[in-house]
């Protein structure tokens, strides 16, 4: 990669972080990455192609910076701690994400880069959840994939909350620890009740529980 797009890459995720995307301009993030504006268009085209380019630079180097981490879960809880310090470590990142989910419900480009980036995260989630879920009655039962992307969005959902109910959102992480509780009780059930579990799991979508 030219030394020029890395330096835009990053001007755009500082710019947005400082900013968020409806500050974020040409000018603004030329600016940041002490270039001039036209390299902008000379390198991506258009305004909306480097802020995709960027998002998925972005979470391309974060994701691989916690790969062996995740590959070191082996719980549900340990997963539920790794998800706490990446809150605490990448903060920005994950609030610029969510900037980019925002923008993306109008714009087509914003919304490919985006869902990649979502990916990426979902797939290192979904292989500690089939991993972690593969001795539990949960196991066969859920949908593993839509459960990843499930917690990869409930996690940028909750960083954004955060910004408006700090308080709300750490009720919110306290209730999710719970979860992880509950789901190492589930490791711990004799065979007969982890049965029971699993045949109530695997009832058709509105059969009446008894």
């Amino acid at each position: 990669m030219s030394t020029t797009r890395a330096k835009l890459l990053q001007g755009t995720l500082d710019t947005l972080r400082a900013h968020g995307l409806s500050g974020t301009s040409a000018r603004s993030i030329a600016a940041t990455a002490g270039v001039n504006q036209a390299l902008i268009f000379y390198h991506f085209g258009t305004l909306d192609e480097l802020l995709a380019a960027a998002c998925t630079y972005g979470t391309e180097q974060h994701v691989a910076h916690y790969r062996d981490r995740f590959a070191g879960v082996a719980t549900m809880a340990d997963l539920l701690a790794l998800s706490r310090t990446i809150r605490d470590e990448q903060h920005g990142d994950l609030v610029v994400l969510g900037h980019m989910l925002a923008g993306a419900q109008t714009e087509p480009a914003l919304a490919r880069a985006t869902a990649a980036g979502l990916a990426l995260w979902a797939a290192e989630i979904e292989d500690v959840l089939t991993r972690v879920l593969g001795s539990t009655p949960l196991a066969g039962s859920l949908d593993v994939p839509g459960l990843a992307r499930a917690v990869a969005a409930a996690f940028i959902g909750l960083e954004l909350y955060a910004g408006v109910d700090a308080e709300g959102t750490g009720r919110a992480f306290d209730a999710l620890d719970q979860l992880g509780a509950l789901f190492g009780l589930l490791e711990k059930m004799g065979p007969l009740t982890q049965r029971a579990v699993r045949h109530q799991l695997r009832r058709p979508r509105g059969e009446a529980r008894a």
